[in-house]
């Protein structure tokens, strides 16, 4: 049976498995590679062909994982928010938009951490965050990508509820104040010394459950 075949899985320790295993290796070297020579030398002074040449492999191959330098250094965040969309669009339509997106945030954490990824991509994205922060043209890219994961999770929302995003401006507010708060929490774990997997869940459980009570009513102390 060949991997184009579809009757039937290939084996884990098969062709299929085997080839699957190499290419996630060897983005995974690349990503690391890259990330590393940015953090050490500056995103703007590395090129292409210096990630490839510590890898050894042509640059052929990392076009074949990345469409540029660009999209190494986003790549961690990437996938961070294609496993948030992923989740909130499982999540049960009784919850309420607010409850359905901390579930989401955090079960795409959890996810992580059942599947044995924490370790590696938390200390990855770790990396990764300090870098987009520290450089300006990342950090520019970065609130544009943000703005479009806003846009996407609101349609998402404003689907949940039966809602015209174009008219009903809830979905907007919500997602605004959702994502307020979790790049407040993304920036206090990336100047963390134990930036871990439980760090960065710890933070968004705290700071999500404050968001209600921040906005409703005073905080003056009796």
């Amino acid at each position: 049976m060949t991997c184009g075949q579809t009757s039937g899985a290939p084996l884990p320790g098969g062709p299929c498995g085997l080839r699957e295993r190499k290419k996630r290796r060897t983005r995974e070297a690349l990503l690391r590679t890259a990330l590393g020579l940015f953090l050490a030398q500056g995103y703007e002074r590395t090129t292409v062909d210096e990630i490839v040449d510590a890898v050894e492999v042509s640059q052929r191959t990392f076009f074949r994982y990345f469409a540029n330098k660009e999209a190494v250094a986003f790549a961690v965040q990437e996938e961070v928010d294609a496993r948030f969309l992923a989740e909130l669009r499982q999540r049960p339509a009784s919850e309420a938009p607010f409850e359905a997106m901390r579930r989401a945030a955090l079960n795409a954490w959890s996810a992580r951490t059942d599947s044995g990824e924490a370790d590696i991509a938390v200390e990855l994205q770790v990396r990764a965050y300090r870098m987009i922060e520290s450089t300006p043209a990342l950090h520019a890219a970065h609130t544009l990508r943000n703005v479009g994961l806003e846009q996407q999770t609101a349609a998402l929302i404003a689907e949940r509820e039966g809602i015209d995003p174009e008219t009903d401006p809830r979905a907007r507010v919500a997602v605004a104040a959702f994502s307020g708060v979790m790049r407040m929490t993304g920036q206090l774990w990336g100047g963390r010394k134990d930036a871990g997997a439980d760090t960065l869940r710890e933070l968004t459980e705290l700071h999500l459950d404050e968001l209600g009570p921040a906005l409703a009513g005073s905080w003056r102390a009796a």
